[in-house]
């Protein structure tokens, strides 16, 4: 039987994540927390029941909650909706898509997906509250910090280290053991090679 899951954050990155969660089959969507003037409007067949007042309600409901705001310019929604989800006695979900490849030695943290046809390689350590996006490359031993966005396409080479709350763009390519400081924004197509 699928359990009950709410989603925080409409907008494009949403209908991406709800396909995902819809193709893994674990969760039920009950509905989506977003502005309040969207209440009541639909995305993808679900309905948007609340907004982030509505949360401290919700989560004595519902047990499971997955945070589907995007990350381009800045973490910091993203973040703030994580902490404001740890503060309650609730789970945030880590979603997987059935298309997607992860070792079984990997390791994926809390509140994080792994979209449509990513390869997450062995020994690789994704943190807390991550986007790994559609067809990107997670290499053997790479190390991706919490609450960041590895983009489409993109390929974070073996031993490559991603600080957190980075930004990594479609394409870009991290070489073999570098070291993207924390924060960073790489840009769609760049290839970093720094130690």
């Amino acid at each position: 039987m699928k359990e009950d899951i709410i989603l925080i954050g409409g907008g494009g990155h949403c209908n991406a994540c709800i396909d995902v969660i819809e193709q893994e089959g674990r969760f039920r969507i009950i509905g989506i927390l977003d502005l309040p003037v969207l209440v009541g409007t639909r995305i993808m067949n679900y309905d948007i029941i609340g907004t982030d007042d509505d949360f401290p309600r919700m989560s004595k409901k519902v047990s499971n909650y997955l945070i589907t705001v995007g990350q381009i310019k800045s973490p910091e929604k993203r973040i703030s909706l994580f902490k404001m989800v740890k503060a309650m006695n609730v789970r945030l979900v880590t979603i997987v898509s059935p298309l997607a490849y992860i070792a079984t030695s990997a390791k994926i943290g809390e509140g994080s997906i792994i979209m449509h046809h990513a390869l997450v390689n062995a020994n690789a350590n994704i943190g807390l509250n991550c986007i790994i996006n559609s067809k990107c490359l997670i290499e053997h031993d790479a190390i991706i910090g919490s609450h960041c966005h590895i983009s489409t396409g993109a390929i974070i080479n073996g031993n490559a280290e991603v600080g957190e709350e980075t930004f990594f763009g479609s394409g870009a390519v991290a070489v073999h053991g570098s070291k993207i400081p924390s924060r960073s924004f790489i840009k769609a197509g760049s290839l970093f090679i720094k130690p």
